[in-house]
């Protein structure tokens, strides 16, 4: 009885110590906190939903380099990435608040540029969650009519404008989904990270038992085949076009910092999620491209299909129509539940945007649901754009550039704080519960080049004769936004926006953890080693 009264009391402190970091940072708590620890580290993981994901652009690979992009293609990136992550996680770890990058970039920035900074991160980081959401539910609408096409023999294929309608019925779904309580969205993550690790281990065996000994290329070939199929005569530039699929795949791991004011400990979650979900997501990715890799005897062949999805056409090579319809529903499901979980990140975002009126409308998206305890106005601001979004599901080019804007949005917005921790802010920053102490500058400076490095490829198009319908339009997006959010700065929002705006009393915070000896931003730590059982 005693050790339950003490778990109660700890779970009270923890979480007044998060409410004190909270308030100390300059907001006041708004959401339930009902994400332990595992369960961020699922969410995180679930975002980026890696066997979809490989099925979504295995196409990229596949073009830009055959056997060689599948395999040297994802590998390279995720190393990148890791780095990236590692900076990440650390700023996550100092500042745990659902506002997430554009606060990070306001705090490490000099005070004149902070309000820039922190626009500029925000609405970059908005522009990239919303197209991966729509990203997201249109290869999961071309999931969908692959199994249509497949399942009627080819007798039905599905043009755009059902494709879009799809994708509406599905942002639709997920609207309610991710209007729901934080501790239903919490409790389900256990069921998404269960049928996504079910899912990848079963495509890797299929790829690799249902292909066959006779029907898989042999190791050499596996591992260093290269074959140019992209339409640019430099053979090294088209390998680098395959940095694509891991790059968008490998993206949204920073909702761990967007719902740390709906986590339990965020100081110490939100990090572990960040690096967990990243490393995890980069090995088995590599495995299933692997696999692809030796189960793919003609990539010329795949490449002719009609399926809008390639990847289906090789589990049908594998395993035909039935086994290939088997595991396809899988990654439907997978492709869903990855969606949903965006969306609830997406939301989190405009959410804490609006929270700072940077938004057209902010009253109304900042607004939290007395019922749910969650930014439902938010959500469906999220979907809302989506569905505009998917109207470039009518371009040839459709998936490039939606995978393109998301994640060219999104890496700048990672890249900025970065930045700004490694310059300006050395001397500000605060650790959290994980630092990477010397190793911070190094690292940061690896996370930023690269950055810029994926930037210069992702605007090109994937051919070397792009016309309108095969055109690259991720940069139309990207500069839409810039102009749009650009043209309001210097018209007005300079004038009025000061960055993150403090909502809260901190001395009346402070009053209320003061029972459980919780006084300071310092004393969370404590409370988090005591936690883990690692202090008395």
């Amino acid at each position: 009885m005693s050790s339950k009264l003490d778990r109660e009391k700890l779970a009270q402190a923890l979480e007044d110590g998060d409410d004190v970091l909270l308030a100390e940072l300059g907001y006041k708590s708004e959401f339930k906190r009902e994400f332990k620890l595992y369960e961020v580290v699922f969410f995180a993981f679930s975002i980026m939903g890696v066997i979809a994901s490989v099925s979504s652009t295995w196409s990229f690979m596949l073009v830009s380099g055959g056997h060689v992009g599948m395999v040297w293609g994802w590998i390279i990136p995720w190393f990148f990435v890791l780095t990236i992550a590692a900076s990440m996680a650390e700023l996550a770890s100092s500042m745990p608040t659902s506002a997430g990058l554009y606060y990070f970039a306001a705090r490490m920035a000099p005070p004149r540029w902070s309000p820039l900074a922190s626009w500029i991160t925000g609405w970059a980081n908005v522009t990239g969650q919303i197209t991966l959401v729509c990203s997201i539910d249109f290869t999961c609408a071309q999931m969908i009519t692959t199994a249509i096409s497949v399942g009627s023999n080819g007798a039905v294929n599905l043009g755009a404008a059902p494709t879009w309608g799809i994708l509406l019925a599905i942002l639709f779904a997920h609207g309610i989904v991710c209007s729901l309580a934080t501790g239903f969205l919490a409790r389900i993550n256990v069921f998404y990270v269960i049928v996504n690790l079910g899912t990848c281990v079963a495509a890797i065996v299929c790829l690799l038992v249902g292909a066959g000994p006779e029907n898989r290329v042999s190791t050499v070939d596996a591992w260093t085949l290269f074959e140019n199929n992209t339409g640019w005569t430099n053979n090294g530039w088209a390998f680098m076009l395959a940095f694509t699929a891991p790059m968008w795949t490998l993206t949204g791991y920073d909702s761990a910092a967007h719902i740390s004011e709906e986590t339990a400990g965020a100081s110490k979650a939100a990090p572990i999620a960040i690096l967990v979900s990243v490393f995890c997501t980069g090995i088995i990715g590599w495995l299933i491209n692997i696999a692809a890799s030796f189960a793919t005897t003609s990539v010329a062949e795949i490449l002719t299909t009609t399926l809008p999805l390639p990847f289906g056409q090789l589990f049908l090579n594998c395993l035909g129509q039935r086994g290939m319809l088997a595991i396809w529903s899988f990654i439907i499901v997978v492709q869903f539940v990855t969606g949903a979980a965006q969306g609830v990140d997406a939301s989190r975002v405009v959410f804490a945007f609006a929270r700072d009126n940077a938004l057209p409308g902010s009253r109304w998206w900042k607004h939290i649901n007395p019922r749910t305890f969650t930014p439902v106005n938010a959500v469906w601001f999220v979907m809302f754009w989506a569905g505009v979004c998917g109207l470039l599901g009518f371009s040839a080019a459709a998936l490039s550039s939606l995978a393109g804007a998301s994640v060219l949005g999104l890496y700048l917005s990672y890249a900025t704080p970065i930045l700004l921790r490694i310059t300006s802010g050395r001397d500000k920053f605060k650790p959290g519960w994980f630092t990477l102490g010397r190793w911070a500058p190094p690292l940061g400076a690896i996370a930023v080049s690269w950055v810029a490095f994926i930037w210069v490829v992702l605007v090109f198009p994937p051919s070397q004769t792009p016309t309108a319908p095969t055109m690259n339009y991720a940069v139309v997006i990207i500069m839409g936004v810039v102009v749009f959010a650009g043209g309001w700065w210097i018209v007005s929002a300079r004038k009025w926006f000061t960055g993150p705006i403090v909502n809260v009393n901190k001395d009346e915070v402070i009053e209320r953890a003061h029972s459980h000896q919780v006084k300071s931003a310092e004393d969370v730590q404590t409370v988090v080693r005591v936690s883990d059982g690692s202090s008395e």
